[in-house]
């Protein structure tokens, strides 16, 4: 089945499709160009529009996507990025968002099954008539013939290292007997399940990167060499036939900075070190900051999954072992991006913020580390999609069983 991936960032969702072998990604829209340059460069044969999809009109889409998709993939933003003016409606209602172009599309192509994909908290956001963000959303896709199913998915439970909840939402123009994949995965430290006896070991933060080159901050390279051979079952799968490493550069960390890591022990953070480590004040002569964030520069524990990556993760976690924050590709291995897929863009930017003060749009792209944190594993995808596979396949099979029968 065709696959078309809207806002599709570096295209983690479509992948997890792709790996599954049952379908065609044909396409993506994206707004960022580095992100869009990741996802042309690993789909090469895909058509990819760069830009504002409230810009696109159907007949271009149209032409754009003559082979209409069967499935249409998303992570339309839909609360607090209204697309009208703050005043002129509610902007935590998602028909004011972007969401309203993700139903656009449903219109436009009517595929067979349209897939969402969101924060967990979205699940009890209301409107400012206290309506549920949920049910305005099941509204909409019902409104398009789909019947809707939602749950929110934990990574941990498909074999990702790290953890992660996402909320999901299916929409199918027929009824899905069981919409979302069976858990495959546990934790060791987590209670024993009902199916606990069936399932894998989630791996661990180390199971993910400990074959990775072993670099200090300031070192690394786009391209460098394996410097070891895979020591898990997980390492083998993300290599597959890679016969590189991409996107491993180290942060460029001052000699303080490298200090303040070498203190910390892991569970540590910012809050964790010595006075005389902490943050200083921007422009402030020396004097200490008086805001620390304990989620910044927290020390990851090597025998557990990682916390969850975020477009911010290049200041979020340091490394089990080494003096420095991690890596694009470090990163890339706890979303399960395999070591195949290159991501474009420079691995960080100026502050956005920053950017947009002093009017440099141009230079206001997604870099490395915010194409990874922002996608979704692609081994969380590819649980979805394979489930969906076997959902209409048997479906499919009862369907032509039926047909002879009469």
């Amino acid at each position: 089945m065709r696959v078309l991936d809207t806002f599709a960032g570096a295209g983690g969702f479509s992948l997890g499709f792709h790996l599954t072998g049952h379908y065609e990604i044909i396409g993506a829209i994206e707004f960022d160009k580095w992100a869009a340059d990741t996802f042309k460069f690993n789909h090469p044969n895909s058509t990819v529009l760069v830009g504002d999809i409230q810009q696109y009109d159907k007949d271009f889409l149209l032409d754009a996507f003559p082979n209409k998709p069967d499935i249409i993939l998303g992570g339309p933003p839909c609360q607090g990025f209204s697309i009208a003016n703050r005043n002129a409606g509610d902007p935590a209602d998602p028909r004011n968002s972007l969401f309203k172009e993700f139903i656009r599309l449903g219109q436009i192509f009517e595929p067979k099954i349209m897939i969402m994909e969101n924060v967990p908290n979205l699940i009890k956001s209301r409107t400012h008539d206290k309506e549920l963000v949920i049910d305005i959303i099941i509204k909409e896709l019902r409104v398009l013939g789909y019947y809707v199913y939602h749950s929110i998915l934990n990574a941990t439970d498909y074999g990702i290292p790290q953890i992660r909840k996402r909320l999901i939402v299916v929409a199918s123009k027929e009824p899905l007997n069981d919409p979302f994949p069976t858990p495959t995965h546990i934790i060791n430290e987590a209670f024993p399940t009902l199916f606990g006896d069936n399932l894998k070991t989630t791996p661990t933060l180390w199971d993910a990167i400990s074959d990775l080159p072993q670099i200090a901050a300031c070192q690394g390279a786009e391209i460098m060499d394996y410097s070891s051979n895979p020591k898990t079952e997980f390492q083998k799968m993300m290599r597959g036939n890679s016969d590189k490493v991409y996107n491993h550069v180290a942060m460029r960390h001052s000699k303080r900075m490298i200090e303040r890591f070498a203190s910390m022990s892991c569970g540590n953070s910012i809050n964790d070190v010595p006075d005389h480590l902490k943050p200083l004040k921007r422009n402030g002569n020396g004097e200490f900051s008086e805001k620390l964030y304990d989620q910044n520069n927290r020390r990851m524990f090597p025998d557990k999954p990682c916390h969850t990556i975020a477009a911010s993760f290049y200041a979020n976690f340091v490394h089990p072992f080494l003096n420095r924050n991690f890596t694009p590709r470090e990163g890339a291995r706890i979303q399960t991006f395999p070591d195949w897929f290159v991501f474009q863009g420079k691995p960080t930017v100026v502050s956005h913020k920053l950017l947009q003060r002093e009017g440099r749009y141009e230079e206001k792209h997604l870099c490395q580390y915010n194409q990874i944190g922002n996608a979704v594993p692609p081994l969380l995808a590819k649980a979805i999609a394979n489930n969906l596979f076997s959902q209409l396949t048997i479906k499919s099979q009862k369907e032509c069983l039926y047909t002879a029968t009469i």
